[in-house]
């Protein structure tokens, strides 16, 4: 805005002194009011799109609770949890009973955060209509922070594309002013120093 302000009525301006504080002012533009906009947009339709699917997650997989039988003989991993923080929790793997949504007992080797894993402990574990054990669905608020980050990240590449593009502008300015004062040159260069020589 001050570009285009200062060159309004400087007698040094040239005309694409002008263009560029112009291209430089809708790109300003752009990315205060567009982008964030964009942002929004693809934030809001992401977020409709993961709670969906959250929902159909919940609807397919039921939350149980399982009865350790002992601990199981392979070795415990490690592996992330659509609930907690970025950092890996540990998961131990363990062998345990519980009861299927159609009333079968059930008993099979299943992961838990749980610390308290030995026989008799009691750990929340997710099944599927049949009983069979699944990964625990995602949360409303994991979905939530997703489309978060998508919506950030949709309004800083558009900022950045805008700016690519001003510069993109700029460049094939400067390019085509370069081109015409070395036209303007070579029409006048052979002349320059002998004006009035007498030559």
């Amino acid at each position: 805005m001050t570009g285009v302000w200062r060159w309004r009525r400087n007698s040094l301006c040239r005309a694409t002194d002008r263009r560029e504080a112009w291209v430089a002012l809708a790109a300003l533009l752009f990315m205060v009011l567009a982008a964030p906009s964009l942002g929004w947009a693809c934030g809001a339709r992401t977020d409709d799109s993961l709670q969906k699917s959250v929902r159909a997650q919940r609807a397919g997989c039921h939350a149980t609770t399982a009865v350790v039988v002992r601990r199981s003989p392979r070795s415990p991993r490690f592996a992330s949890d659509p609930e907690t923080a970025p950092q890996h929790s540990r998961r131990t793997l363990v062998v345990a009973r519980w009861q299927a949504p159609d009333g079968t007992k059930r008993q099979g080797t299943v992961t838990t955060g749980s610390r308290r894993t030995g026989p008799g402990a009691r750990v929340e574990i997710w099944t599927d209509h049949t009983g069979r054990p699944v990964p625990r669905p995602m949360d409303e608020a994991t979905a939530r922070a997703h489309a978060v980050l998508a919506g950030i990240g949709a309004a800083l590449l558009a900022a950045g594309a805008a700016e690519g593009v001003r510069q993109l502008i700029v460049r094939r300015m400067k390019k085509a002013r370069y081109h015409r004062i070395d036209q303007e040159w070579a029409n006048t260069g052979p002349d320059w120093g002998r004006t009035g020589t007498g030559c």
